[in-house]
């Protein structure tokens, strides 16, 4: 009988039975047509955990959870702040000419969390990350919601990525992992903890010609056999490649498993799982523009020892992207999930969908100063990508119509404040207190446009579409939207990351500053 060892099916408890497959249920693909990048994915008993890159933002690495392998919700993040270098905590303009990420006045954006792992062995969740400047670090849970251990250094080395555990049958332990600029593959003997590297590590897979930017290795066992899963070709473009070898250490012969087409260019790089009847999935990104990395879900079959992924006729060695298909069978009772999107900023902690961009300043933002609001404090910089405390969330496609209540009457001189899409070439709706009056004031890549007057309070939109362009609107009453500003094209790519929604408020004026009150924030049902 077939079998996965702890590191592939990493099931820790017995399953519920699996009912019959509905006739007729399918799915569509992407099944979250958001930016969880560089997905891995494990199953434990009938719950489906993944992880995603989260890059600079904070809390970093959300875990996401699913009964279906369709159907998803935000259960946790592993990271509650970013720890690796001052930078992650916008302390002011300096030069950081030898790291990887991209500073901007003493930032660290691209930097942080790249290309996770989850796995779970006796009894705990493990997940690895590499930060490109500063090494690989694991982090382990009982409970993938958290907490999670603070960040244990396995290699303190700069220029490393996308590191992923294993641990075999014998109990010896190994990590994998490429380096910045996608290859070779490196594997190490591990200490069986998972806490440190035995040794410099020798090379798996390395070869430009026939595996050009090869990247993102996920490590699994199946009947004897060890395989890599690793994408090749680069971030928007080639297959999924699969090596298969005998012995851990090689050498490993390879195919192309999962092949590009007109409409998914790079239908690669994520995480493979089964359920618990057998049937064999493939969890990976498509890059898409301004929606980032979305995620898709492709069927597997074994054949010959080697897995075919996707749409695939009989005897082919590779297949190519699924758009709707028949969806995993699931329990009867298994539940449907929806990630999160709108918060009324009635509980006492934020929604687990909310991402400061790098980590935030705790004095100054709060959801207990006045009960039912969030309130942000302004904070000084010169333009918003160098201000603090920017809280952004998911762009999630094929549209998304986002509108915040927000309360100005405790701005200062100076300050600017708003909803903001958020990327290299940001833009936003917002309000702007100068010369003792508040304004309307649109803003596309720190140019501003002033508008009419506003009262205390108002109602701000963006609409963006499948055209990637970002549609602003205000209200005052909350049932008339008047557009406001220029219709953008959205930025496809933003260190790493595709745009996001947010909420943001800073000041060019000496401290000090303003606040605002944001009464609600809601996404419309797509």
């Amino acid at each position: 009988m077939r079998h996965l060892i702890a590191a592939l099916m990493l099931v820790a408890v017995s399953a519920p039975p699996i009912a019959a497959q509905a006739p007729g249920r399918t799915y569509d693909n992407p099944i979250i047509w958001a930016d969880y990048s560089d997905p891995d994915v494990i199953r434990v008993g009938d719950r489906y955990y993944m992880v995603s890159s989260s890059f600079h933002l904070s809390p970093g690495i959300p875990v996401l959870e699913s009964a279906d392998l369709v159907t998803w919700r935000i259960a946790g993040h592993v990271l509650p702040r970013l720890s690796f270098a001052p930078g992650y905590d916008m302390p002011g303009p300096h030069t950081l000419d030898d790291t990887i990420s991209k500073p901007v006045g003493g930032t660290r954006y691209a930097g942080g969390a790249w290309a996770p792992s989850i796995r779970h062995h006796d009894g705990r969740f493990y997940v690895y990350v590499a930060t490109p400047d500063e090494g690989i670090f694991m982090m382990s849970a009982t409970d993938p919601a958290g907490p999670w251990t603070a960040p244990v250094t396995v290699i303190d080395e700069p220029r490393l990525e996308d590191p992923c555990p294993f641990w075999d049958d014998d109990g010896s332990a190994w990590l994998i992992h490429g380096r910045v600029g996608a290859g070779p593959l490196i594997l190490h003997r591990i200490t069986p903890d998972g806490t440190r590297v035995l040794d410099d590590g020798i090379t798996v897979a390395e070869d430009k010609v026939r595996l050009p930017t090869l990247e993102g290795p996920k490590l699994y066992k199946r009947d004897g056999w060890y395989y890599i899963f690793a994408p090749i070709g680069g971030v928007s473009t080639g297959p999924q490649a699969v090596g298969r070898a005998r012995s851990i250490t090689g050498p490993y012969e390879w195919r192309d498993v999962l092949l590009p087409t007109d409409a998914i260019k790079g239908p690669h790089q994520g995480g493979y799982v089964e359920t618990p009847d057998g049937a064999g999935w493939f969890v990976h990104f498509n890059s898409t523009g301004a929606f980032g990395r979305i995620t898709h879900l492709q069927p597997v079959r074994w054949q010959d020892g080697w897995p075919v992924m996707g749409d695939a006729p009989a005897g082919a060695t590779g297949g190519t992207p699924v758009a709707r298909h028949a969806a995993p069978a699931v329990a009867p009772d298994a539940p449907r999930f929806a990630l999160q999107a709108s918060d009324e900023f009635a509980d006492a902690r934020l929604g687990l969908q909310w991402q400061w961009n790098h980590n935030p300043d705790n004095s100054r933002w709060s959801l207990a100063q006045r009960p039912g609001f969030l309130r942000l404090a302004a904070g000084t910089a010169d333009h918003l990508v160098t201000a603090r405390n920017t809280l952004t969330q998911m762009l999630t496609g094929p549209r998304m119509i986002a509108t915040a209540r927000i309360e100005l009457w405790r701005m200062a001189e100076g300050q600017r404040a708003g909803l903001t899409m958020f990327g290299v070439r940001p833009s936003w709706i917002g309000a702007v207190r100068d010369g003792g009056v508040t304004r309307l004031v649109f803003a596309s890549e720190g140019r501003e446009t002033a508008g009419p007057i506003l009262p205390d309070s108002v109602l701000l939109r963006v609409d963006v579409g499948p055209d990637q362009r970002a549609h602003y609107s205000w209200s005052t009453d909350g049932r008339d939207f008047a557009p406001f500003g220029e219709v953008l094209e959205l930025s496809p790519f933003s260190w790493w990351r595709g745009s996001r929604p947010g909420l943001f408020t800073f000041t060019r004026a000496a401290e000090p500053a303003g606040e605002i009150d944001v009464d609600w924030f809601r996404v419309e049902p797509r």
